[in-house]
């Protein structure tokens, strides 16, 4: 996809929308995420929510299954609304990434 057949679709965003579309852009060039991090060693070296062990593929799998967002808020204590936010983008952007992991996940 172009950027040309973007624009007309990005102009009509609301100015809410349009920041939110700039942080993605933003995130996406500096390859970092608000609230998602990375660790070597640690889940596997898959995506979790910052400063806990809770892997974003565990939490997009939960949806897949048919979980809800309060259930998630409720099963898991320390994560916030902006948690799943973040997990929620962070699995659109690298959903082939997602898909392996809960492939490779439900393997073993």
């Amino acid at each position: 996809m172009k950027l040309k057949d973007l624009e007309p679709q990005l102009l009509a965003l609301t100015p809410a929308e349009k920041f939110q579309a700039i942080q993605l852009l933003t995130q996406s060039l500096a390859n970092t995420w608000s609230g998602i991090e990375k660790t070597p060693g640690v889940c596997g070296g898959n995506a979790c929510i910052a400063g806990t062990r809770i892997s974003v593929w565990v939490l997009v799998n939960a949806r897949h299954l048919g979980v809800s967002e309060s259930e998630l808020l409720q099963d898991y204590p320390s994560l916030q609304a902006a948690d799943l936010v973040n997990a929620w983008t962070y699995a659109q952007i690298y959903s082939q990434d997602i898909e392996l992991a809960i492939q490779e996940n439900e393997e073993i």
